[in-house]
């Protein structure tokens, strides 16, 4: 709430110093005077026209300085607009989304780890006023500055949460910038997270780690599958225990499975009946 109320008043007070600057003086209103006058003249019309009239696009707005003041709140454009000679000057603005790169940062996470990480970052002037009045260059100013809340960003995440939570820290990226650039005039409209490069080492090391998992995980199963066999085998030798029969259908089902195959072997069936006899004795 403070720094809301604190941005309001640093608003305000931008405000009436623009109100002030747009005072010109004596001398001001004078040298205005003269050059509209000279603007009009018929030696001097001719020129005066190609330097008076000034076009914008539908994407572009002109700030107007007239005396070195700006002279109006709002800045002009799209269209067609007249401008003094000598007296005033234009600073054309682009209100087109501008992408650009980050190039790939050297971070050390919270872990200790290093990483590479570059992204890509979206903006747009907002206020075309404020874009030229308060910074030099604001395309180049937020181009440095979104490297270094990069930079800032991602030394206080671990490595899991660089590789999981990009969306969240691209959406931080976001808040911080947009935060930082509103006094600029810069609206950043989003952030991403292009890629994260790991050392070779640690890629091996986590390859390792993944696949021991597998391998672990892998046995687990089998072992389960065992144990469900086991306990299958077991109710089958019950019920076969009980019907003696059954352990003969069993064996001519496994004959006839034998058969099936293309094989040079040779079984003899061998009655369980006369086995049964040999077990007795």
């Amino acid at each position: 709430m403070e720094m809301e109320n604190h941005n309001k008043r640093r608003q305000s007070s931008q405000e009436d110093l623009l109100e002030d600057d747009r005072s010109l003086g004596c001398c001001g209103w004078a040298l205005v005077i003269l050059a509209g006058i000279l603007a009009v003249l018929p030696p001097f019309c001719l020129f005066s026209v190609f330097m008076c009239f000034k076009i914008v696009k539908e994407y572009e707005r002109a700030v107007i300085f007239r005396l070195g003041r700006i002279v109006d709140k709002k800045p002009k454009g799209p269209g067609i607009f007249v401008i003094l000679p000598c007296t005033d000057s234009m600073v054309k603005v682009d209100l087109r989304t501008v992408s650009f790169d980050i190039p790939p940062q050297e971070i050390l996470t919270k872990d200790s780890v290093t990483v590479c990480v570059d992204g890509v970052v979206y903006f747009r002037v907002s206020d075309p006023i404020r874009s030229v009045a308060n910074v030099s260059n604001a395309d180049s100013a937020t181009r440095l500055l979104a490297q270094t809340t990069l930079r800032n960003m991602l030394g206080t995440k671990n490595l899991s949460e660089v590789l999981s939570d990009r969306e969240v820290i691209a959406h931080g990226m976001q808040s911080t910038l947009d935060e930082a650039t509103d006094q600029w005039g810069i609206k950043v409209e989003r952030v991403e997270i292009k890629d994260v490069k790991l050392p070779i080492q640690l890629q091996r090391a986590m390859a390792a780690e993944a696949e021991a998992t597998r391998e672990a995980r892998a046995k687990v199963i089998a072992a389960e599958g065992e144990m469900n066999a086991s306990r299958a085998l077991k109710e089958a030798s019950l019920i076969i225990a009980e019907s003696p029969s059954a352990l003969q259908l069993r064996y001519l089902q496994t004959l006839n499975t034998i058969a099936a195959e293309k094989n040079s072997t040779i079984v003899f069936p061998l009655p369980m009946d006369m086995m049964t006899q040999f077990m007795k004795k």
